[in-house]
């Protein structure tokens, strides 16, 4: 899944890819934005993406879909 991270007061958003699923990554964004706290994630490569809770802008979730391989995917 896609995930698209703007925060406040810069330009450019953090896009990174997670094998984790769309309700996980939304309790995790909803405990840093409640209490401050860091929203922490996980790529899909293993890197471990930090972002403080109190400078979040939005958060974008992608649909969870498996990749197509091939001439034929639509």
């Amino acid at each position: 899944m896609e995930i698209r991270i703007g925060i406040q007061n810069v330009g450019r958003e953090i896009v990174l890819e997670s094998g984790q699923s769309t309700d996980e990554v939304a309790q995790l964004v909803a405990a840093a934005l409640a209490d401050g706290s860091q929203l922490r994630l996980t790529d899909e490569k293993g890197r471990v993406v930090l972002v403080p809770g109190n400078v979040l802008g939005y958060v974008e979730l992608g649909a969870e879909e498996s990749r197509r391989v091939g001439f034929g995917a639509l």
